[in-house]
């Protein structure tokens, strides 16, 4: 069995780019031959067979074991979809669920008594010329492409693109750091990092302007976490003991002090250290 779920997990990551591609092609209105249109779904038919009966056996293993229907089900998943291919996918989601959050100016996950803390400030100007840069180069492409098919499947690539980015934004936007009534701290970035501070972990919080390299969630050998927005970060939070968070890929690691990024950084401090 254990040979069977790791040929179904190799099949899922080589399959789904190929099939992805297939898909674009289609909206764009590509026709393939049909050998190989044939030849490629033929694969995928035979993949998601594979991946059915793989599901099946675990699912019935784990109902066996006592596991209810759901949790027997996400066990199944949980063994045959890596986990980087499942956050890529709820990541995704989420960000396309919250355009529909931006366009109704609401918050998720901010109940009332909140403080809702926005970070998008240093990166609002940026999103937006990627978005305009975006769209020149698929105007400019439009012009210098000569083949139909390939400028319709640059085509469909490109807004794809602009919406993904607008979709990023948003869920930063409807996704804010959210200081609870009873004093639990939840620092985020859109869907793709959630992490909960309860406020028995907190040793101290202060504001403090610094300017980190690196990538969006950066971890040091010291245990030092910077999640960083804009090239900056303007709350540190000292931890008395360590906390574990995932990464946006699912890989769980730890920290004893996280530096985040914060609009009005005083507000959200004052928020923490007033007793709940």
């Amino acid at each position: 069995m254990t040979r069977a779920i790791r040929a179904a997990r190799t099949a899922v990551a080589a399959v789904l780019p190929a099939e992805l591609a297939l898909v674009v092609c289609a909206a764009a209105g590509v026709r393939l031959p049909a050998p190989a249109l044939a030849a490629a779904e033929a694969v995928v038919f035979g993949v998601l067979l594979l991946e059915a009966w793989v599901l099946h056996r675990l699912y019935v293993a784990a109902r066996a074991a006592g596991e209810e229907p759901r949790a027997a089900l996400r066990t199944a998943v949980r063994a045959v979809v890596p986990v980087q291919v499942r956050r890529l996918l709820r990541h995704e989601l989420r960000a396309g669920a919250s355009l529909g959050w931006w366009v109704l100016r609401r918050k998720h996950g901010v109940r009332p008594g909140d403080l809702a803390a926005a970070y998008t400030g240093p990166q609002t100007a940026m999103m937006y010329g990627m978005v305009f840069v975006s769209v020149v180069e698929t105007v400019a492409l439009a012009l210098l492409i000569p083949w139909p098919a390939v400028h319709r499947v640059v085509l469909v690539l490109d807004v794809y693109g602009i919406l993904l980015v607008i979709a990023l934004h948003a869920a930063c936007v409807t996704r804010p750091h959210v200081v609870g009534a009873d004093g639990t701290l939840r620092i985020r970035y859109g869907a793709l990092f959630d992490l909960a501070v309860p406020p028995d972990a907190v040793a101290s919080v202060r504001v403090e302007r610094r300017y980190p390299e690196g990538r969006l969630v950066t971890l040091s050998e010291d245990g030092v976490l910077d999640l960083i927005v804009g090239s900056q970060t303007t709350v540190t939070l000292e931890l008395n003991r360590p906390l574990t968070f995932i990464r946006p890929l699912g890989a769980r690691a730890s920290a004893r002090t996280i530096r985040f990024h914060a609009d009005d950084p005083r507000t959200l401090v004052s928020a923490l250290r007033q007793p709940a």
